[in-house]
């Protein structure tokens, strides 16, 4: 059977991502310095966006929101209003920070959509999502752009209905094992896994070793081989 929908993850699958989270939570380390000693601060941020997902969902929103109410924990509301501004204008930069794609994903796309159809499938922020769809230039290369709120194997299963000629003949490509791989490989689809360094460690989960219809690749530049060997598999 052969594969004729290849669906790809964005963040940290076409381009960076995770890494300008990463700055900016470095700034929200600077500017309570002064305010609390706190050892374990960045955990403490990164638990209460990890919380916040059922409220406020995935992006820099909920991000921004959540380093807010961070910061007044951890310094029993005693941060001034001039530093929860400064926090909120470190989220807003989220929205601003140029797109750049990874390597290997012009020449893939380019490759891939002479012989398959391509859809977008990425979790988060409409509003951000669709800029960054829009800046990265990339949106041509795809037949449908699906920006869900969460990534599950019911959520895969409508895209999978929707875009493709079914489970048995689509891959989804992606940075993310818990997001991308295990539940589009629980919906019965093909999965590809490319790991990025600075994957958020919410989106860790163990590899399906041994899974059939999963590999791993070191970057999209060796995707069409391993949808090659995913078929011959089959």
């Amino acid at each position: 059977m052969p594969i004729t929908t290849i669906a790809l993850d964005a963040d940290d699958t076409l381009w960076q991502n995770e890494q300008f989270f990463r700055l900016t939570e470095q700034r929200f380390a600077d500017l309570l310095k002064d305010y609390t000693d706190a050892p374990d601060l960045n955990d403490r941020l990164i638990a209460s966006v990890t919380k916040n997902l059922a409220f406020y969902g995935f992006g820099m929103k909920g991000f921004a929101l959540s380093m807010v109410e961070t910061a007044l924990d951890v310094t029993d509301h005693r941060v001034p209003g001039t530093v929860i501004a400064e926090m909120l204008a470190a989220g807003r930069e989220l929205l601003s920070y140029p797109i750049e794609t990874l390597p290997h994903v012009d020449q893939a796309l380019d490759q891939l959509q002479q012989t398959h159809r391509l859809i977008l499938v990425t979790k988060g922020d409409v509003f951000d999502q669709e800029r960054k769809v829009a800046a990265s230039g990339l949106a041509g290369y795809f037949a449908a752009i699906e920006i869900v709120a969460d990534k599950n194997a019911a959520t895969y299963a409508r895209v999978f209905e929707r875009h493709t000629d079914g489970p048995d003949h689509t891959v989804m490509v992606g940075n993310s094992l818990r997001s991308d791989i295990l539940p589009a490989l629980a919906a019965g689809s093909f999965a590809v896994y490319v790991p990025h360094d600075l994957t958020w460690s919410y989106e860790h989960a163990d590899e399906p070793v041994g899974e059939p219809r999963y590999r791993k690749i070191a970057h999209l530049g060796e995707l069409a081989d391993a949808i090659a060997s995913l078929e011959r598999a089959e």
